[in-house]
């Protein structure tokens, strides 16, 4: 067929919530497997340099849907609330005539102009929502569901499907909620891993030396500040201080492991019900996360930092139209190329506001020399729940430039703690599981000026703001 004649494809965007990436088999994971979700990476490409621009659950879903940085959306941290009047990419395929719909997650906001604009269909779960018996917001109207959400979600993707106009093409966006903290499994994978140990991560007793005073000042120690909830129940009496944290780690990471299955057999249900629809061949189907997560790395659960395992995104895409099997790419992507790369595939210009770029050519196999070395970060809720020092830096191919700039948002809050400003400069090259901090190495002194120039430069592109007591 013509190219030009063929009809806009179809778009089936999937998104958990915190699920990293060396927890999918398709990225080589050394403790669980992911079949379906290795199934779009097999069928389609798989993306092993994809970061977020800030690693927390509602500024990155912002940015997906702007293709901005937080400081342009407004959403810099998890109380911003979304201005829906925006431009979003949802909003422009809705205008091209695509059939729009969201299902899950959604995290920004409810009621004024927080709730979803730019989908014909939504029915979201009202802030993290519940993983049993979920409520959701459908079209402002709140109905509970009885099952696990992770397939409630799912079920009622299907439905739509099953409704849509079926002589328009159509964006669905799949948002669950799992495997987000407190990580409850279903029924069906309650007793999975029960028999086995997990392996601890290489950097699972790292003591935060030569690094900066942040990683050591976070509240997010496996050994020490998983709740109760988190573990289900009490440890054993009489284990030593390192048993403890091997105890803690198996009981976290097995709930983790068991949510992310039960994604994976809900995203196969999905692929399957596309085959059964003759779908596939007209269907653009990612699969990705909001952010990554530390698996036990560093000792640590949640996100938030620059450090690798919270930047990383999982990212694997499928379009049998153009996308070869089994293809990887190594260009770096940001969750703001997201939106322009939907409106590339739709036909649809790419405002001039969206700061991201379309990734479709990367994905076709095709070099793009101008693609870009560097990419921007900034996270800035300074000392909240885990303690996390307010930052932001610079990742290029090799190295790291993390500046914490320990400044809150809002001096007046019970969170304000004046801190000293400290650098991190990681080789990543020597150094992949950034533990020696070389920012004041002299053999590093003139990488550190050089990534300080890019770093100030980045900034200005990108229209951020840096702390003014630098």
């Amino acid at each position: 067929m013509d190219q030009s004649k063929r009809k806009a494809p179809n778009i089936v965007f999937i998104m958990s919530d915190d699920h990293a990436a060396h927890a999918m088999s398709c990225y080589e994971s050394v403790i669980n497997e992911t079949p379906n979700i290795d199934r779009i990476a097999k069928e389609g490409t798989r993306f092993d340099h994809c970061y977020c621009t800030n690693s927390i659950c509602a500024p990155s879903r912002a940015s997906i849907l702007t293709g901005t940085y937080n400081h342009l959306n407004g959403v810099r941290t998890l109380s911003d609330r979304f201005d829906g009047r925006q431009t979003t990419f949802p909003k422009l395929l809705q205008q091209a005539g695509y059939q729009t719909a969201i299902v899950g997650k959604w995290h920004l906001g409810h009621g004024g102009e927080s709730d979803p604009t730019g989908f014909d269909y939504w029915n979201i779960l009202p802030g993290q929502g519940d993983y049993h018996d979920p409520i959701l917001i459908e079209m402002g109207e709140n109905k509970r569901h009885a099952g696990y959400v992770t397939d409630v979600i799912t079920d009622l993707t299907i439905d739509w499907l099953g409704a849509r106009d079926k002589d328009k093409p159509f964006l669905l966006m799949c948002h669950h909620k799992a495997p987000h903290r407190p990580w409850i499994p279903d029924e069906k994978h309650m007793h999975l891993y029960e028999d086995m140990d997990i392996p601890e991560p290489a950097t699972f007793h790292d003591d935060y030396s030569n690094r900066a005073r942040a990683a050591s000042d976070a509240l997010m120690r496996v050994d020490r500040d998983l709740t109760r909830t988190d573990l289900k129940m009490d440890p054993p009496e009489g284990l030593t201080d390192k048993e403890r944290k091997s105890w803690n780690y198996q009981r976290y990471i097995k709930d983790y492991l068991r949510c992310v299955a039960s994604i994976d057999d809900n995203v196969g249900r999905l692929l399957d019900y596309l085959d059964e629809q003759q779908l596939t061949e007209d269907t653009i189907v990612i699969y990705t996360s909001d952010q990554g997560f530390f698996l036990g790395d560093h000792g640590w659960y949640d996100k938030r930092f620059m450090y690798e395992e919270s930047l990383k995104m999982p990212l694997v895409m499928r379009y049998p139209r153009e996308i070869s099997p089994g293809s990887i790419n190594k260009e770096m992507i940001l969750n703001i190329d997201f939106g322009p790369t939907f409106l590339d595939y739709a036909g649809i210009e790419v405002p001039q506001e969206m700061q991201g770029r379309s990734m479709r050519c990367l994905a076709r196999g095709e070099q793009l020399p101008d693609w870009r070395q560097a990419m921007y970060y900034r996270y800035w809720m300074h000392i909240d729940e885990h303690r996390v020092h307010a930052h932001y830096g610079i990742r290029t191919k090799q190295f790291k430039l993390i500046y914490y700039y320990a400044d809150p948002l809002d001096t007046s809050s019970q969170s304000y703690e004046p801190i000293p400003p400290e650098w991190e400069l990681f080789d990543l090259k020597k150094d992949p599981h950034e533990l020696l901090n070389v920012y004041h190495d002299p053999d590093y002194e003139q990488v550190a000026a050089l990534l300080t120039k890019q770093l100030q430069e980045l900034q200005t592109e990108v229209q951020d703001t840096p702390y003014d007591g630098q």
